[in-house]
């Protein structure tokens, strides 16, 4: 199993930076990638960044440039720094961890989600 624990997020006003967190544990070894999904009032679930187990991002359009993915080893830890930030990217921040449960068989675990307000 692999367990997550988001911290981080906030009310921020438009232009200032928020920092999320996302702490991971139990089959560390066995993450594929990681990254944090949002959802905003009225809106599907989008990916808004990941990062693999080989250290490959992705970000999508709406958030390049402004936010970036990265993780720490150490600490077992995945982080996505917001810069720049925008009403518009007012949502509820989940953290995820794809992972492999057996051998050919993968699955998601999610954290508890972190709510991120962006307004003046």
């Amino acid at each position: 199993q692999v367990q997550l624990v988001e911290s981080g997020g906030g009310l921020v006003q438009p232009g200032g930076s928020l920092r999320l967190s996302c702490a991971a544990s139990g089959s560390i070894g066995s993450i594929n990638a990681m990254g944090w999904y949002r959802q905003a009032p009225g809106k599907e679930r989008e990916l808004v960044a990941t990062i693999t187990s080989s250290g490959y991002t992705n970000h999508i359009d709406s958030v390049k440039g402004r936010f970036t993915i990265s993780r720490d080893n150490a600490q077992n830890t995945v982080n996505l720094q917001m810069n720049s930030l925008k009403p518009e990217d007012t949502a509820v921040y989940y953290c995820y961890a794809n992972w492999n449960l057996r051998i050919g068989v993968q699955t998601t675990s999610w954290g508890q989600g972190t709510q991120v307000t962006v307004s003046s």
